[in-house]
């Protein structure tokens, strides 16, 4: 019992190291001359149609290709779903990177072909690019939804004369509708996240004028506006919580057999996401890599991403053991973990900001890898601590038990029974941080130490000094990264669905 107490504490250190950024971003903003004015409203809207327009593209992309590639009998369906869950393995800022040097006059389609085309910028841009990077959260969480649907509800619609795609409208859909919602809400929350594809865009959204102000030394307006972010995601997670996806005992699954019409409007529809997802910027790098050689890039930025999430990765694991064993031990402990979940609902360049003006007040932390590190850990914190819970769930507490009723002191038995149980969990979760934290942009950017350079923050350093063609290597470096973070997701559902017998 003396000891619940002080594994309480623990969590509530870490409770209150989650909180802090929110607290640092509220005192910092009392400084601030104006809460709201109309150029906040400007940002708002801008924000807010960026959210809403890119959540409606996702649907519109992911629902159909979710409902193709779970009902009908496509060839090669298992690749096309890989396929089209690719994307999620380029970060957004890549695919804006492409966009903005690929079209527009003297663009890279202009500069090969002669064809003159638009400059992709603006909302029109940057919804663009969000979509084609965030649809599919919408395709796999509807996936995930239509395949516990049971095909005899719709056999039942289909003999009392219901035309198919009536079936589908006013059946399959609304049974699927929370599956779209989740995925449609993670779509958001991205989004309202996201800094880089709204700057290199030149969209003013919340995230890339708070960089501005930043860069102005206005910490007090960036603070402001932080909050103000804030709160939309604050909103967002609220929805997102109140979300419980409809699992239905699985029957047989339905088939749809398509005719030749839908069947190539499909077909079309993927290649035409995947060609401007996938094949137009993987080309733009590869295209650089070629004419530039690698020019200007150093292994050494490599080796400062894999150092940095590595220690990331770390802290992670570290902190969410005592944070996922308090979370069994009654209702404080619980609360203590889910006030950890803030760090992944905060964007990176508001934990930046916050972490900024910490390391002013206390100039021995200021632009050092440690505030750097503690800053990631806080972000993808969630990611380690729901994978270690979902592993400590699992431990028997009988073997703890047995091992204890043996003479095992508390820590021999979690060396030797619950740490060997657990490891495959902490060992994931630290793969998943590891891999965020290399692609991770802003909150890198605000609070890296001098000439430490990652592959994000060097990708944005040649941005920013218009040498595009010098980010190829990099680019396609954080694309592989990115990769295996995807098969390592994907893997993990599949395993998951053969377990449940989906």
């Amino acid at each position: 019992m003396k000891r619940v107490p002080l594994l309480w504490l623990a969590a509530a250190v870490i409770a209150a190291a989650a909180l802090a950024p929110v607290v640092v971003l509220v005192f910092m903003s009392l400084n601030a001359d104006v809460l709201f004015d109309g150029r906040s409203i400007e940002i708002l809207i801008n924000t807010g149609l960026l959210g809403l327009l890119t959540v409606a593209g996702a649907v519109i992309i992911g629902v159909p290709l979710a409902i193709v590639t779970t009902y009908t009998a496509m060839p090669l369906r298992r690749l096309w779903v890989a396929l089209l869950a690719a994307p999620l393995a380029v970060p957004s800022y890549l695919g804006a990177f492409a966009f903005f040097a690929a079209f527009g006059q003297g663009g890279e389609i202009d500069a090969l072909t002669g064809i003159a085309t638009p400059r992709a910028e603006g909302l029109i841009g940057a919804t663009l690019v969000m979509t084609l990077y965030t649809y599919p959260f919408v395709f796999l969480a509807t996936r995930a939804a239509l395949q516990t649907l049971d095909a005899n509800v719709v056999d039942a619609a289909r003999t009392l004369g219901l035309p198919l795609p009536a079936a589908l409208l006013r059946i399959v859909l609304p049974r699927a509708a929370n599956g779209i919602a989740a995925g449609a809400l993670l779509v958001a929350l991205y989004t309202l996240s996201d800094f880089a594809t709204p700057e290199i865009m030149h969209l003013d959204t919340f995230t890339r004028m708070i960089y501005v102000e930043y860069n102005a030394f206005g910490l007090d307006r960036a603070a402001l506006m932080s909050l103000q972010l804030l709160a939309l995601v604050v909103c967002v997670l609220v929805l997102e919580a109140r979300i419980r996806v409809r699992r239905e005992r699985p029957g047989r699954v339905l088939r749809l057999t398509l005719g030749w019409p839908l069947r190539v409007a499909a077909t079309l529809l993927a290649v035409a996401v995947l060609a401007a997802a996938l094949v137009l910027p993987i080309g733009i790098f590869l295209l650089w890599l070629i004419r530039e050689g690698g020019a200007g890039f150093e292994f050494g930025y490599a080796l400062n991403s894999a150092y940095a999430a590595l220690l990331v990765a770390g802290a992670a694991v570290t902190v969410a053991l005592p944070l996922a064993y308090a979370a069994s031990t009654g209702w404080f402990g619980k609360l203590c973990e889910r006030a950890s979940y803030l760090g992944f609902g905060i964007p990176g360049i508001v934990m930046g900001t916050a972490l900024v003006y910490l390391g002013l007040r206390v100039p021995v932390l200021y632009q050092t890898l440690a505030l750097m590190v503690a800053a990631l850990t806080l972000r993808f914190l969630p990611l380690a601590v729901g994978s270690v819970r979902s592993s400590t769930e699992r431990v028997e507490s009988s073997l703890i038990g047995a091992a204890r009723s043996l003479g095992a002191t508390p820590a021999e038995a979690f060396r030797r029974v619950s740490l060997p149980l657990i490891l495959p969990g902490i060992v994931a979760g630290a793969a998943l941080v590891f891999l965020e934290a290399m692609r991770e942009l802003p909150a890198t950017l605000l609070l890296r130490p001098n000439e430490f350079d990652t592959l994000a923050t060097y990708l944005w350093r040649v941005y920013e000094a218009g040498y595009l063609g010098r980010g190829a290597l990099p680019a396609l470096a954080l694309i592989a990264v990115s990769a295996i973070a995807l098969v390592l997701m994907l893997s993990g559902e599949a395993r998951r669905q053969r377990t449940l017998g989906v």
